[in-house]
């Protein structure tokens, strides 16, 4: 799977992982739900650095379809609800 953090670039990431960033994507959602802006900060930033960890990073000039967008580290509590689909940010 290929996977584009806004501002940053593409990753290839194997789709077993996907288990793993659910986890994430689901506790993001509920600091959303309470409007936890820290704890909402804390989490996009473990899995945007777990998608960098777990994935391979493409070449810049690589133009790859992305399967699945992630906002990137600053963007805002408003920004990244606005990229939600019903289950999160990643599929499942």
């Amino acid at each position: 799977m290929i996977v584009r953090i806004m501002g940053e670039g593409q990753v290839a990431l194997a789709d077993n992982h996907l288990a793993e960033l659910d986890e994430l994507d689901d506790e993001l959602l509920a600091e959303m739900e309470r409007g936890d802006g820290p704890g909402f900060r804390a989490t996009l930033h473990a899995l945007l650095a777990r998608v960098r960890e777990l994935g391979t990073s493409l070449p810049d000039d690589s133009l790859e379809p992305s399967e699945l967008i992630l906002p990137s580290s600053d963007a805002t509590l408003e920004e990244v609800r606005a990229m939600l689909r019903d289950d999160g940010l990643i599929p499942g």
